[in-house]
């Protein structure tokens, strides 16, 4: 199919397929519930894993693996680096959707693809609060620095930046989050690159685990759950409107459920809603339309 190495394919599917199983029972143990799996086929090559769980911490809560191959339609070889219509792609893409409002909701994705001889390596994690932790932003940031820096000092200060203009809903005129890392099309010495990508994929629970340990029991009421509702109103925009990996995966055949588990269980758009000057609620979308070093 192609002149990328089948052994670094190999290595990309299990790591992904490793990284989902620590997730899943890591979050399991969290949140003291079990996921449900769905096991699938694309017709026309590869299938995947989607695991979705509903429980006391998260409401909400995704964590898939998808491998996939096969022929490319003319839409995505304009758009696809590479040469040929063969096409190969393997990832791990979570997203956690807490019940309480003072928890951060987060996103994560990593992948692998190839066409004819190019192949590279894509992914990040961005973080998506309903009200503003400071600590909570430092924290998360953090933690992708450390990774980053391990392999490579100017990885954090580009892929934050990245991220920043990547997660921007412009019809909003603001960031969907406080931002994280985002990367992608990374080539180059693929095995120098294959190792920051896995450690980068294994920082995930380091990163977002402790905050919603460090929230869960905050106080919260009614205002908090209708911000709440409304802020998921801009995830829910920025993903149909915007997301790269929703619209790979429609547009390559994927399964619809699986691309779509992203979305929040709860949601609302109310007319005009304006936050009140000086609210906990004003203190977010100054940030979210001002993106700060963190």
């Amino acid at each position: 199919m192609s002149a990328v190495p089948e052994g670094l394919r190999i290595r990309a599917r299990e790591h992904l397929q490793d990284l989902q199983d620590r997730i899943t029972a890591a979050l399991e143990r969290a949140d003291g519930s079990r996921f449900r799996e769905d096991l699938w086929e694309r017709p026309g090559g590869g299938g995947g894993r989607t695991r979705v769980l509903t429980g006391a911490l998260l409401e909400k809560a995704g964590v898939n693996f998808s491998e996939v191959h096969g022929e490319i339609g003319a839409e995505l070889q304009a758009v696809l680096p590479g040469e040929g219509t063969g096409f190969y792609a393997t990832g791990v893409s979570l997203v956690l959707h807490p019940r309480s409002p003072m928890v951060p909701a987060v996103h994560a994705n990593f992948r692998f693809v190839s066409r004819g001889e190019r192949a590279w390596f894509g992914g990040g994690s961005d973080l998506t609060p309903y009200y503003l932790f400071e600590e909570d932003a430092r924290h998360f940031h953090a933690a992708w620095k450390r990774v980053c820096d391990r392999h490579d000092p100017s990885h954090y200060p580009r892929f934050k930046r990245w991220c920043d203009e990547y997660f921007y809903l412009p019809h909003r005129g603001e960031t969907r989050g406080v931002g994280g890392i985002f990367f992608d099309y990374l080539e180059g010495d693929l095995e120098r690159t294959f190792a920051f990508w896995r450690d980068a994929g294994d920082a995930f629970l380091e990163a977002w685990l402790p905050i919603a340990e460090r929230r869960r029991h905050e106080e919260w009421g009614p205002r908090e759950r209708e911000h709440q509702l409304l802020r998921r109103g801009r995830y829910v925009e920025f993903n149909l409107l915007y997301d790269r990996g929703t619209a790979f995966g429609l547009r390559t055949g994927g399964r619809t459920e699986s691309i779509l588990m992203s979305l929040p269980p709860e949601v609302r758009w109310v007319y005009n809603v304006q936050p009140e000057p000086g609210s906990p609620e004003a203190a977010l979308e100054e940030v979210l339309r001002r993106p700060r070093d963190w």
